[in-house]
This record gives structure tokens, C-alpha cells and sequence, in this order.
């Protein structure tokens, strides 16, 4: 197997990071399985992928546990196994704080962003540790570092419970021979922006990170031999702070 050829299972595939970190690893060479809520996206990661690219879809939803279970099962019969996941699904609300939002809320948001997440872990990692070889890419963000109103109470409090996971997890399975990465990016200019409280200029918009630039890390872990591990990392636009 040389070094771009590999199986990829992406996670929240059809827009925004999942679709760049899709496009990013099909070009390189990897054959890419795009998951997410809806068929119609993920169509569209499908087709707007570069040329000569092998991208298939599935419809998944990571809060359900036997949803993600099939997914995986499905995923291994159509590219012979997985040796890559990235893991990039995720959601956000508009009404952030804790005096607006409702209980329902929290627990939605909890589901996908974190539950979802050791969901996915959970049914790839068997047959890595099989091999005692694999990697898994955490798409997290700076909000599970740095709690802020922007990001709000339930989506920080949920990706600080994935990025916990993501670190303890690859500090257990290191010794099997597998890497779990955490990425945190900053501000992304992607269709989740239409979660924000208030609209977002064009302006902030032309100086966020676009999900290419988050894709150029991921495919840059993946190019890593097994030998070496990155465990995080952190990418922001210029302008965003990080304190």
C-alpha cells in the first residue's frame, strides 16, 4: 500500500470540513466514503469532487449508535476495510445561552458532537486493532479549548467532552499501534455560520479559515507514516484570537 493510498471513512461529508477533507483525500489518492444526515449533500460532495476521484456516500446519523454500526459495516465491504477515519460531523444552535436554550437542545447537541463521536470510534476501531494499525481524525475546535459565547454553552461544553475523548482514547490505543489526532480549528466559513445568533459579514466571512485550509492538515496527518503522531492541532485564521 503506498503511502496516499487509503481507506477513508468522512464523517459530516457533505459540506463544509467534511467535504474539503473528503475532496483533499480523494485527490491524493485515497478512496473516500462520505457520510452524513443528508443524501442530497452528500451528492453534491459526490459530484463536485476533482476528477477521477473514487467518493461514495452514505446517509448516517452519528447519535444513533446501530446507524453508525452499519455505516461501518458498510463502509468495510465497499472498500475492504477502513485505515482512516475523520470524524467531522457536528452541530450548532442559534440560541446559545444557558438562560435561552432548552433542555431538548442540550441533549441534541451533546448526541451528535460527542456521543456521535465515541460512536464512530467505537465501531471503527475493532478492525484497526486488528491490524494494530490506524488512524482516527478528530474534528473538534478551539471552543473544546477555549469556552466563549461565541461558540455557546451545550456546543463548547460538547466539544470539550470530544476533545477528552479523542485524547483518551489515543493515549489507550496508541500501544495497539493506532493515532487519534484532535483538530481544533477557529472560525471556518462554512454553512454552520447559519447557526450563528447574528448574521455574519461578508467581510468576517472573507478572513475565516475556509475548509480547504483545514483539509491541507488533515491530508498532512494522513501522510504521516505509523510511526509518527500528531495527538493535536490547532489551525485559526490571523485575525481570530487565541487566549
Amino acid at each position: 500500500m503506498s503511502q496516499l493510498d487509503r481507506r477513508v471513512l468522512v464523517t459530516g461529508g457533505g459540506t463544509g470540513i467534511g467535504q474539503g477533507v473528503a475532496w483533499a483525500l480523494a485527490a491524493a489518492g485515497c478512496r473516500v466514503v462520505v457520510a452524513g444526515r443528508r443524501e442530497d449533500k452528500l451528492n453534491e460532495t459526490i459530484q463536485g469532487a476533482p476528477p477521477n476521484c473514487k467518493l461514495f456516500g452514505r446517509t448516517v446519523d452519528v447519535a444513533d449508535r446501530s446507524s453508525v454500526l452499519d455505516l461501518v459495516n458498510w463502509t468495510t465491504e465497499q472498500l475492504t476495510g477502513i485505515d482512516v477515519l475523520v470524524h467531522a460531523a457536528g452541530i450548532n444552535i442559534k440560541n446559545r445561552s444557558m438562560l435561552d436554550m432548552t433542555p431538548e437542545q442540550w441533549d441534541q447537541i451533546v448526541a451528535v458532537n460527542t456521543t456521535g463521536a465515541y460512536n464512530c470510534m467505537w465501531a471503527v476501531l475493532p478492525q484497526m486493532r486488528a491490524r494494530h494499525e490506524g488512524l482516527i481524525v478528530n474534528i473538534t475546535s478551539i471552543a473544546g479549548k477555549r469556552a466563549s459565547d461565541l461558540g455557546g454553552i451545550a456546543y463548547c461544553a460538547s466539544k470539550f467532552g470530544a476533545t477528552g475523548l479523542g485524547t483518551a482514547a489515543g493515549l489507550e490505543e496508541a500501544q495497539r499501534g493506532i493515532r487519534i489526532t484532535n483538530i481544533y480549528p477557529g472560525e471556518v466559513d462554512t454553512p454552520l455560520l447559519e447557526q450563528r445568533p447574528h448574521p455574519v459579514s461578508d467581510e468576517r466571512r472573507a478572513a475565516m479559515l475556509k475548509p480547504a485550509d483545514v483539509a491541507h492538515m488533515v491530508l498532512a496527518v494522513v501522510q504521516l507514516p505509523p510511526h509518527a503522531h500528531v495527538p493535536e492541532m490547532v489551525v485559526k485564521p490571523t485575525i481570530q484570537a487565541y487566549s
